[in-house]
């Protein structure tokens, strides 16, 4: 279940960051967190986005803080040796994510996903589609997800603003909120 909170504390009881048993996480742009039950990742997006995978059984999951689209230009580093996948990549972070996620024995099949963020930063400024970068993200992030055969069962993605999103491991409920400029 994803919940769309206007105010994180609406109901008595279902406030994020009350179950004392969680630990939370705070992913930066450019991080991503894999792991069980026992934790609550979160993070703040502006055009970057999130993108969460979750399987339901096993409470497991995974979670990015996606900057970019795809890295531009060849994957490659100064040693011209083939460059480690990064997480501030959406093409790559979706792959390091899998990977431990198959690794930790989670059936990718059996996974569900959801997508936030892509808003618009600077609205006020007239840009193509091309240099949306929001949009961009909002996008390949779709397409991503999509091509690996996981169903995206929740998505809000692009407006205007920012917005917090908060994931449960435990029960795979994302509480999301947007603030508009």
């Amino acid at each position: 279940m994803t919940l769309l909170y206007d105010d994180f504390g609406s109901h008595a009881g279902d406030e994020p960051g009350l179950e004392p048993e969680t630990i939370d996480i705070f992913l930066d742009p450019g991080e991503y967190f894999v792991g069980d039950a026992l934790f609550k990742p979160r993070t703040l997006l502006g055009s970057c986005v999130s993108m969460i995978l979750w399987h339901p059984r096993l409470q497991f999951g995974a979670m990015s803080h996606v900057i970019l689209p795809t890295r531009v230009g060849p994957r490659s580093s100064d040693s011209e040796s083939v460059a480690e996948p990064l997480g501030k990549y959406a093409d790559e972070v979706l792959e390091l994510m899998i990977d431990e996620l198959q690794h930790a024995g989670v059936p990718l099949q059996q996974c569900q996903a959801k997508i936030f963020g892509g808003g618009n930063m600077f609205p006020r400024q007239k840009v193509n589609d091309r240099l949306n970068i929001g949009k961009r993200n909002g996008e390949a992030a779709q397409r991503l997800v999509k091509a690996c055969g996981i169903p995206i069962v929740a998505q809000d993605l692009y407006g205007i603003g920012h917005r917090q999103v908060i994931f449960n491991v435990r029960n795979g409920d994302v509480w999301m909120r947007q603030f508009p400029l």
